[in-house]
């Protein structure tokens, strides 16, 4: 997650994208929960590997980790080399059963691992998968190629982001293979080109299907992202904090209304995550992101995302402010 989040500005400007929120949780918080649910035993450490974020978005990641009774720890990528070199940022983690992630894979899944196998690559049939990694699938249900961004069509079964290794130590060393011996794709230190010579060796992958991949590559789909996640939880978590005020309002779930938020004579959601602290009055708003310490006046919003302590009214189906910005039509 050492990326600078340019698809994301400005929110990205002044939070680590993987801390900006998803229905009222940082979206790592999410992703490093769902893969915990879905491991067949306790998560022991989770290991970060991040750009020169500041001791505060460190502070926040490692207390992501302790939540679930987890040690955190924090690596650094200072260079932009690929996966591969990312990954073994953290060598010193890489040993025993290890699941690598990246940081703006949100999904959905009903299943548990099945930590037994050698390894497990989690893949969505995709329409376009010339953006991605790919695999071919034989038909003993093992992954026999892996392709990364293919022009031509191969598969469309994509690589989503999420994989299990049983023998970190193993990968760890092919990974390391790759740099001493300068093997690069496209420019780049690849991990799929690591899974490539370890199923060379005999390592059989299976492909794991979710039940849905979530994309937070950008505003829209950020926003569309905490829509069906607010779906998906709305039944299994506390969407209301009890100190939140509504007067005259009305709310349509679901919704995510934070700590201290006050609403008045205002009509919100569906699918609205509204951050602590913020002040809504007149105002109609649905299919949005609002972050913490806003105050909006008289506005209706749809499809938008306001950062912290952002001042609004007006009208706009489109809206996306950084932290600490005005936009005040008072016609």
């Amino acid at each position: 997650m050492a990326g600078a989040g340019k698809r994301m500005r400005p929110h990205t400007l002044t939070t680590p994208k993987p801390l900006l929120p998803i229905a009222g949780k940082p979206m790592v918080q999410r992703i490093v929960e769902d893969i915990a649910t879905v491991c067949d035993e306790p998560v022991e450490e989770v290991a970060y590997v991040v750009g020169r974020f500041g001791a505060e978005a460190e502070k926040s990641l490692i207390a992501v980790a302790e939540k679930l009774g987890a040690k955190g720890s924090i690596w650094y990528q200072d260079e932009p080399l690929g996966t591969a070199h990312a990954i073994l940022c953290a060598e010193k983690c890489l040993s025993g059963k290890v699941v690598i992630a990246f940081a703006d894979t949100v999904f959905r899944a009903d299943f548990k691992m099945e930590s037994t196998s050698e390894g497990t690559i989690w893949v969505q049939q995709v329409a376009d998968p010339k953006p991605f990694g790919v695999v071919k699938v034989g038909r003993d249900g093992f992954i026999t190629d892996f392709v990364e961004k293919p022009q031509k069509f191969v598969s469309d079964l994509a690589i989503i982001g999420i994989y299990y290794f049983r023998d970190g130590a193993y990968l760890k060393k092919e990974l390391r293979w790759l740099l001493d011996n300068d093997i690069k794709e496209k420019g780049e230190y690849q991990l799929t080109n690591a899974l490539e010579n370890m199923k060379k060796k005999g390592t059989k992958f299976v492909p794991g299907k979710v039940s849905e991949w979530l994309d937070c590559g950008n505003k829209d789909a950020t926003v569309h992202t905490n829509s069906r996640i607010l779906e998906f939880v709305k039944d299994k978590e506390m969407l209301r904090h009890a100190s939140a005020e509504l007067k005259k309002s009305k709310i349509i779930e679901p919704c995510f209304i934070g700590a201290n938020v006050k609403i008045s004579e205002s009509t919100i959601g569906p699918h609205v995550s509204i951050g602590d602290n913020t002040v809504i009055t007149g105002s109609v708003i649905k299919n949005s992101i609002i972050q913490t310490n806003c105050v909006i006046k008289g506005a209706t919003l749809e499809n938008s995302m306001l950062g912290n302590f952002v001042q609004y009214s007006g009208a706009s189906s489109n809206a996306s402010l950084g932290d600490y910005s005005t936009h005040l039509d008072n016609k």
